[in-house]
């Protein structure tokens, strides 16, 4: 089962905001889900982005691929330094 970290959206019409969740790569975008790790909104300025950074790394740990935007997301949060650390040593 390949397991992806993408964004699920939710919120109303043209005022969306996103949860950053593991899921099959199978399902569809807003389907079924294993857990969330966080959320994000980027209609506040500046964005707001809550992430839980243990489950995130434990989860790239075990194999799981962050989609394009997630892995910017973590890049800016640093995730994406601390994963390539923790794969170092």
């Amino acid at each position: 089962m390949a397991v992806k970290i993408r964004l699920n959206r939710m919120g109303a019409k043209k005022n969306p905001f996103y949860r950053v969740v593991v899921a099959d790569s199978r399902a569809p975008r807003d389907g079924r889900f294993i857990e969330i790790l966080g959320n994000y909104d980027p209609s506040k300025q500046p964005a707001v982005v809550n992430l839980d950074e243990a489950k995130v790394l434990d989860w790239m740990n075990k194999g799981a691929q962050p989609t394009d935007t997630v892995k910017n997301l973590f890049s800016k949060q640093g995730i994406m330094a601390k994963f390539a650390e923790s794969k170092k040593k």
